[in-house]
């Protein structure tokens, strides 16, 4: 069949070359359509599940709305885990889903078990889903501020409550209509809203209180249809309009009567613009901003998406009056560039390189350029693969294609024909024929197909271990098999057909039979080794295995660790306060230590987000801060090759000396991602599980001391589980029923005085406000006079109202309560995290594991579980270490199906393991960990050391069938080949240099599998060269006679190469 097509794509060479270049062609449409982005999204299928429990303690919150939610998720199809976080004012559930389930039918089955669920919940609480958006989501921020010295159409500066009002009216709603954004989040500003600020003296003097004030508010702020009437024939609709326009309408609205004579808000209140009680704010180089951060649909595109937020956001910029901009401050699409230009680079100085080689080796510029075509052509079918099968163009799934392994197959044939030709013109004594040259080219090919299309399909089978990986790292990975998979295929093709149809059409002339000086002085050098091998073939062999049996030694005292970290370009700073600290001060303190690292020459802007945003996507106390830290380019540093590293421990040196902080140092995405894999924000974590919390607390302060004495961990801190200050107002029962109040009519004015009760809201077009009723500014911050607040008694017929002060009726005291409570499939958990810096983090966990078992007594009931990134590496360790040995096996049973021999077999497979010695070499040369980068490199370098040995041993092989003696063929079947395996060799290599040795973004990911392969080639090659031949020579010594006759043999005789 092999044949078959052969001989057809040479009959009908132009009908080939035109379905190429239409398949080329294709291939350029679609490289247009191919979605680019930075890494893959590896995202868990998670449903949040927020609700605003507007004045419940962590506590309550947990008790009456966390604990609810969470039964009720329980038993959903598909239900992977729920973790849970009970925080002041705020309950957060995040539903985790089996890989595979649909999005959209997750959020419907969660919606589905929320309906029941909400008859148990106090009346008021609305569980919400969160965006339909991944972890990765947050692609787009922006900035909305008033430039030096703007001010309004009146003459007033613009405050933080101006800008908000334009954010929320103006800049989101057009935003949120981009396509692929699903939701925008704000954080920052004051919410605008109507105050109407009673007097409490006022209020008493007229028996009034604050209940009576919200009632005449709602009374007299509606409008009301009343149907129609008809008039002759006409239909007249009632309408009745009683919506207040503004403050004075507001000040105008009667509250009571006093003796005929009407009392009035404004007697008895203050009506201002005023500013909500906000949960976060956002500040950007020492001043407070409005930010905004945009969420990306799940499955979308970021790079598109972000794109064309950009653009949205310059059209709504131009809807915003003078003196005020929003611009943008962080766009995912700077860092997928960055991360695809070194893409771009690598494959296209590995390509320049591997056509290089290809012309110094072959020595004929046509040939040379057959061969490198099969580069572009085979790209361009894989692209089309890519978009067909929705795979995006990201960094693992274009960082791992290497053109050298792409035209393994066509240097084969094309070096073949390029000696056949050369042959046959020597021995004719002129130049071929049409004819002759193109029955040549089609008999060249097929002597060398089988062991070409056996190579690629070795190489293939060696990725479908990749296929194994689930979870996190399956979705790293896959898109990298894939795309290695779809461009062998498509190489093997193009070998196929392509191949021999130009190089019978285009490889006219004469052909020089001569070698290139470089093919001469190599084999110069190689004939006396290879002497030398043969004849101390025992030492050889025995090296060789040393050798491997030392590598493997050497391998497992490396380290070890997930994924090297993508270099994101920018710094993302955890910066932690004491637990209680208010928005106030936490501002204070974050603009003073944004000032100290503005101060730095290599930092472009400081951007901050303090608190808990719109949307609790990321619920945080005020306490908290999450601050990115956006460097300038390269180029605009003192000193451009300064390591990032130096400058994150510059910046550590800076701000550790501004008090009352504490930090942690990740990156923007980084961030997320551990956030997304594990729950935390670090590389490690470890769970302490239990139901008393001061117990977890216990047992999480005696771990943390335990890590901190680890070498190797930074940042290691426990989760603030308590520390909160709650001013604590308790009922007296007794005093209550004495003057016959009930303990809610006390906490609702207190609730009134001093968190506020709606009372409407006043519309101004699209936009609308809230009329909010709570106690004047000064009053409700002097705490101390909060007992004095009065609580009014029931009303008696015909006497005015009474008051007394809250101090008469309730015990007020400062206490410290739970700052926050995490669960995670229904059981309370106290984390503590580290970061490893400086060691791997296998052998840290590994540590870590052997001395928490030793050193911490953990009481019955609880238990200690590790999360964090390094699950991933297990996990996937623990997978490779099943299919690996199985992809092992069916390259053996391939071998065997070429050479039907099972020596023969083992000794072509014996490369892998000698590849395996110059890969673990390598990466201890660079000092790398082992990685799962590093073992898809060790993956595909099995695949390449069993091409070589299959070239080589066929050869050899067919000299014998020939009827050669066996040191004769070895020898002579080595020379011969010395020129196809160093081509291999050198493309395969010098097409991973420029990635081993780059420096751009994301360059550290693909580092460790350029290094494993370049190291392994060099030493398969120099063993293949040596070691191979005097491995079958040792095999073989007992049959020294000639296989013209050995039924183990079933190559054709012609079969000179392979």
């Amino acid at each position: 069949m092999l044949k078959r097509i052969i001989h057809l794509s040479i009959a009908h060479r132009w009908a080939v070359l035109a379905v190429v270049v239409l398949l080329g062609g294709l291939g350029v449409w679609n490289f247009q359509r191919l979605p680019i982005d930075a890494t893959p999204d590896i995202t868990n299928v998670q449903v949040q599940i927020n609700t605003e429990a507007t004045g419940y303690s962590p506590l309550e919150a947990e008790q009456r709305v966390t604990y609810p939610v969470e039964t009720a998720i329980a038993g959903l199809p598909g239900l992977q885990y729920t973790r849970s976080v009970s925080r002041y004012g705020l309950s957060q559930v995040t539903v985790v889903f089996e890989d595979g389930t649909d999005i959209y039918f997750a959020r419907q089955q969660v919606n589905e078990r929320l309906q029941n669920v909400r008859s148990q919940l106090p009346p008021g609480l609305e569980p919400q889903l969160g965006p339909i958006s991944t972890g990765l989501g947050e692609i787009f921020m922006y900035v909305v501020e008033a430039e030096e010295g703007a001010r309004k159409p009146d003459g007033t500066p613009y405050t933080s409550e101006d800008l908000r009002t334009l954010q929320d009216w103006v800049v989101r709603p057009q935003l949120r209509n981009t396509k692929g954004v699903t939701e925008v989040n704000t954080i920052g500003g004051f919410v605008r809203q109507y105050h109407v600020t009673p007097w409490p003296e006022r209020l008493s003097a007229l028996g009034l209180t604050l209940a009576d004030v919200v009632a005449a508010l709602e009374k007299n702020n509606s409008n009301l249809g009343a149907g129609y009437v008809e008039r002759y024939g006409e239909q007249l609709l009632l309408r009745s309009p009683g919506q207040a326009a503004g403050i004075e309408d507001l000040r105008g609205i009667i509250v009571a009567n006093r003796n005929g004579v009407p009392v009035r808000v404004a007697d008895v209140a203050d009506v201002v613009m005023g500013e909500e009680l906000r949960t976060g704010a956002a500040t950007e180089n020492g001043k407070e901003i409005v930010l905004g951060t945009v969420f990306m649909l799940m499955g979308e595109n970021s790079r598109e998406v972000a794109q064309a937020t950009a653009s949205q956001l310059e059209i709504a910029g131009r809807a915003l009056p003078a003196g005020v901009t929003a611009k943008p401050i962080y766009d995912r699409t700077e860092l997928v560039d960055r991360t695809i230009e070194t893409v771009e680079k690598n494959l296209l100085e590995g390509a320049l390189l591997v056509v290089v080689v290809l012309f110094l080796l072959l020595g004929n510029i046509r040939a040379a350029i057959i061969t490198a075509m099969v580069i572009p052509l085979a790209m361009l079918l894989t692209i089309t693969g890519m978009v067909t099968n929705r795979v995006s163009g990201n960094l693992m799934s274009l960082g791992a294609l290497d053109f050298g392994l792409i035209v393994d197959g066509a240097v084969i044939i094309v070096e073949n024909c390029l000696r056949r030709f050369a042959e046959a013109q020597h021995q004719m004594g002129r130049l071929l024929t049409r004819d002759e040259r193109f029955t040549l080219a089609e008999d060249a090919t097929v002597e060398v197909i089988k062991p070409s299309i056996f190579g690629v399909i070795i190489i293939t089978l060696v990725y479908v271990p990749i296929f194994a990986l689930s979870g996190v790292e399956g979705k790293m990975f896959h898109p990298m098999a894939f795309t290695v998979v779809l461009a062998l295929t498509a190489a093997l093709l193009l070998s196929l057909t392509f191949v021999p149809a130009a190089v019978a059409l285009f490889v006219t002339g004469k052909v020089s039979e001569k070698e290139s000086p470089i093919m001469r002085g190599a084999r110069s050098v190689y004939q006396p080794l290879l002497d030398h091998a043969l004849r101390l073939r025992t030492f050889v062999v025995a090296g060789a295995v040393t050798l491997v049996a030392i590598a493997g030694f050497a391998a497992t005292r490396m380290g070890s660790e997930f994924i090297p970290n993508l270099d994101e370009g920018d710094i993302a700073l955890h910066a932690l306060r004491i637990p209680g600290t208010s928005l106030s001060q936490a501002i204070e303190m974050q603009t003073a230590l944004e000032s100290s690292i503005k101060q730095m020459p290599e930092v472009e802007r400081v951007v901050a987000k303090i608190g808990t945003a719109d949307i609790a996507t990321d619920p945080m106390p005020p306490s908290v801060a999450d601050t990115y830290v956006l460097l300038k380019d390269r180029k605009e540093w003192p000193d451009p090759n300064k390591p990032k590293a130096q400058v994150v421990s510059e910046l550590e040196t800076i701000v550790r000396k501004i008090p009352g902080n504490n930090y942690e140092f990740t990156q923007p995405i980084q961030m997320r991602f551990n956030e997304l894999i594990s729950g935390v924000r670090s590389d490690v974590a470890i769970k302490v599980f239990g139901d008393d919390t001061d117990q977890l607390m216990a047992l999480g302060d005696e771990i943390e001391g335990l890590v901190n004495g680890i070498e190797g961990a930074q940042d290691a801190k426990v989760e603030q589980v308590t520390g909160l200050p709650v001013l604590q107002i308790t009922p007296d029962r007794t005093a209550l029923a004495r003057l016959g109040l009930n303990v809610s009519d006390l906490q609702s004015v207190v609730g009134a005085s001093f968190g506020g009760a709606d009372a409407g809201a006043i519309f101004e077009g699209d936009r609308r406000f809230d009329v909010v009723v709570r106690l004047p500014e000064v009053q409700r911050r002097d705490v101390d006079a909060i007992g004095r607040l009065r609580i009014p008694l029931p009303e008696r017929a015909g006497e005015m109202r009474g008051f007394v002060p809250l101090q008469e009726v309730a015990k007020i005291e400062l206490s410290i309560g739970a700052n926050q409570i995490s669960r995670e499939n229904g059981k309370r958990r106290v984390v503590i995290t580290a970061n490893v810096r400086g060691r791997d983090l296998g052998s840290f966990v590994t540590e870590l594991q052997r001395r928490v078992g030793e050193e911490v007594e953990v009481p019955a009931g609880y238990w200690v579980e590790y999360g964090g990134t390094f699950e991933q590496l297990i996990s996937g360790a623990q997978r490779l270490a099943l299919v690996v040995p199985v992809a092992l096996l069916m390259i053996v049973g391939l071998l065997y199906a070429l050479f039907r021999s099972a020596r023969d077999a083992l000794v072509v497979f014996s490369g892998v393991p000698l590849a395996m010695t110059g890969g673990v070499a390598a990466l201890m040369i660079r000092d790398l960990p082992l990685s799962i980068s590093a073992g898809v490199g060790f993956i595909a370098l099995s695949g390449v050391a069993v091409l070589n040995g299959v070239v080589m041993l066929t050869f050899i092989r067919s000299l014998r069938d020939r009827g050669m003696t066996l040191d004769e063929a070895i020898r002579e079947g080595a020379l011969a080949r010395l020129r196809p395996v160093l081509m291999t060799a050198l493309v395969a290599s010098l097409g991973f240099i420029p990635m081993a040795f780059n420096v751009g973004a994301g360059a550290e990911v693909q580092r460790p599998l350029a290094t494993v392969v370049i190291g392994g080639i060099i030493s398969s090659t120099a063993l293949t060269l040596l070691v191979l031949p005097a491995l079958y020579r040792l095999v073989q010594r007992r049959r020294p006679e000639a296989m013209g006759n050995n039924p183990t043999s079933t190559l054709t005789p012609q079969e000179v190469t392979g």
